[in-house]
């Protein structure tokens, strides 16, 4: 495939920078709509949200995690907003930009923030790991496969839409950083890793399932040619929801990802983070409905966050 000219120059701008110490460290997150974020913060309605159990106010109050969630929180007892870490995702009502808190979801709005991803902790990790500052760039789109919506180019066949849509989404946020992040303005940048984090939609499809393994082998190879970094720090997310106990289909899946980590060809700087312990009972869930969705539990997306900002972290040492 060839590649476009703006992505050879997004390389271009890279590249320069990497030497630099004061580069920003760019993560791209990628994945499907629990990449987007369904956990709910506030929202407790008692038939809508089942009386707010499992929403992420009710979650941090709890006094066996009070500490850890404090750092949510700032002395005012408004969300905090940090000033080192910054998201950029652009969901249906447009882009959502500014220092890492809660909302940068496929529902959040400017004024409307009830909903986090996994990125709230994963920016947090990176946060605290980091001396630069930290750019969290969000690519997902609910309902995507990998076999064919995101599809990279040496899979073969069609390329995929999205696998497109995230390197235009990359180069965008690239190309308003000055604008829409002011505090980074006139830094060079530096692709410092890439967090997938899908599956479900690849469950249905035995091509999909038959294929997984490779085409995400495929896809960690080709993310990390467009970068120019074949060590390129990758995280994957298992598919863990409802748990441990899963049905043939989302263990073929599991597995697979589980396998793609460890190929040989990638040469290792891979890592396959479980979440299966980070599923909650929808009894205990805001959306108890939605088992697609981790039943919407923030403890869930919170944890999920922790675990693959962790390893991110980790692969950086």
């Amino acid at each position: 495939m060839r590649i476009p000219l703006f992505v050879a120059a997004i390389c271009a701008i890279i590249v320069t920078g990497c030497q630099s110490s004061n580069a920003v460290q760019v993560y791209i997150l990628a994945g499907q709509s629990n990449m987007e974020g369904q956990g709910v913060v506030d929202l407790d309605h008692p038939s809508h949200y089942n009386g707010g159990k499992g929403i992420l106010k009710n979650v941090m109050a709890k006094p066996e995690n009070r500490e850890r969630y404090a750092h949510l929180k700032d002395a005012n007892g408004s969300w905090s907003v940090r000033d080192d870490v910054f998201v950029r995702f652009r969901n249906r009502s447009g882009v959502l930009a500014g220092g890492l808190t809660i909302g940068y979801t496929g529902y959040g709005t400017p004024t409307g923030r009830h909903h986090i991803g996994p990125e709230l902790q994963i920016g947090h990790q990176l946060g605290d790991a980091t001396e630069q500052p930290v750019l969290l760039i969000k690519t997902a789109w609910g309902g995507k496969s990998l076999y064919k919506d995101f599809r990279p180019p040496s899979a073969g066949g069609e390329n995929g839409e999205f696998y497109q849509k995230m390197l235009t989404e990359v180069q965008e946020a690239l190309d308003n950083i000055d604008t829409e992040f002011p505090a980074l303005a006139g830094r060079p940048v530096k692709i410092a890793g890439f967090i997938w984090f899908q599956g479900w939609n690849d469950m249905y499809n035995d091509k999909a399932r038959e294929q997984y393994e490779d085409n995400l082998v495929h896809l960690i190879t080709d993310v990390r040619a467009q970068f120019k970094n074949q060590r390129l720090p990758v995280v994957i997310g298992e598919l863990g929801n409802g748990g441990p106990q899963a049905g043939k289909n989302m263990l073929t899946i599991r597995a697979a990802q589980k396998a793609a980590a460890a190929r040989r060809e990638l040469g290792g700087n891979v890592s396959f983070v479980p979440t299966t312990d980070f599923a909650r009972p929808k009894e205990d869930s805001p959306n108890v409905g939605h088992g697609h969705h981790w039943f919407g539990n923030a403890e869930s997306y919170f944890l999920i966050g922790d675990a693959l900002g962790e390893a991110m972290v980790k692969l950086k040492k």
